[in-house]
């Protein structure tokens, strides 16, 4: 039985969607195609272990999985959910009626339980463009994927909950966030405030006329002085952004791995703050304005 489900991959800021094609047939031994690395050809491990630990099985035939586009590398360990399922539906252990319809994403434990991935929202997007009904992620990347309006985002612990989906067994949650409203409540509460600044009246003004111009900083000063304390209260006086300057931004953290601190979508202008070793005479803030 062939079977096909979908993953993603994100080559600079935006998504590729990935067909998963799976195909059980006579014989032995699992051969995966499709310009994989070393860590999406190890998923077959990953996948046994997990599937053994939740009383599912890889069949003891001939297991051809196939990633198209086949022209495109495919590296980590995200596509682990969508082959696993992809192997299951093949094999008629779980119903595959609904499985086309969901953009699956995740890297398997040997217990059987998903761990976050990076990229998520631009993933999110592409599912949403691409006409998926849904998206299937770790619970840890649900709020992000969830800022993407009019798709159904589900996050998951296990496979186990994805496999009784798919069955019949039980529903998954759909992750819902207001992202205007998140959005608007964040540019209102920022997380380090200038207004929290007592005293420096010199710097401070000098702070604020940097940011009304669009001027650069340089801050000197001997370890305690108040540099980084500042320089972190800075992007609260900046412009607001605009919500698709958020997204944009929200999307760079996202593929990097960064947007978990921030719960979802980035509504403050980004801040870096360079370890105090990074010079052994000088420790300086910047910011892109």
């Amino acid at each position: 039985m062939l079977l096909k489900t979908h993953g993603g991959i994100v080559l600079g800021v935006e998504a590729t969607i990935i067909t998963i094609e799976v195909t059980v047939t006579r014989g032995a031994k699992i051969h995966l195609v499709g310009l994989p690395d070393n860590a999406v050809r190890e998923s077959n491990i990953r996948i046994e272990t997990a599937l053994k630990n939740n009383n599912y099985k890889i069949p003891g035939k001939k297991i051809i999985i196939n990633m198209a586009p086949a022209d495109i590398k495919k590296e980590g360990s995200a596509y682990d959910l969508g082959i696993a399922v992809g192997i299951l539906g093949a094999s008629e252990q779980i119903k595959s009626e609904k499985v086309g319809s969901y953009l699956m994403m995740g890297e398997l434990s040997l217990d059987g339980s998903i761990l976050p991935i990076k990229g998520t929202l631009p993933l999110a997007i592409k599912a949403k463009e691409e006409g998926f009904k849904g998206i299937i992620i770790p619970s840890e990347n649900a709020t992000e994927a969830a800022i993407v309006a009019g798709l159904d985002v589900h996050g998951v612990s296990s496979i186990k909950k994805v496999i009784e989906f798919f069955d019949g067994k039980n529903t998954l949650k759909k992750h819902i966030i207001n992202t205007r409203e998140k959005f608007y409540d964040c540019l209102k509460n920022p997380r380090y405030d200038f207004t929290d600044v007592k005293g420096q009246a010199n710097i401070k003004r000098a702070m604020e006329i940097a940011a009304a111009g669009g001027h650069n900083v340089l801050l000197i000063g001997p370890p305690g002085a108040g540099k980084t304390m500042l320089a972190k209260r800075l992007p609260s006086i900046l412009p607001p952004m605009t919500l698709h300057e958020a997204l944009e931004t929200t999307k760079i953290h996202s593929i990097a791995g960064k947007s978990a601190k921030y719960d979802g979508l980035i509504a403050e202008r980004p801040f870096r703050s360079p370890h105090h070793t990074i010079s052994e005479l000088i420790v300086f803030n910047a910011w892109v304005i």
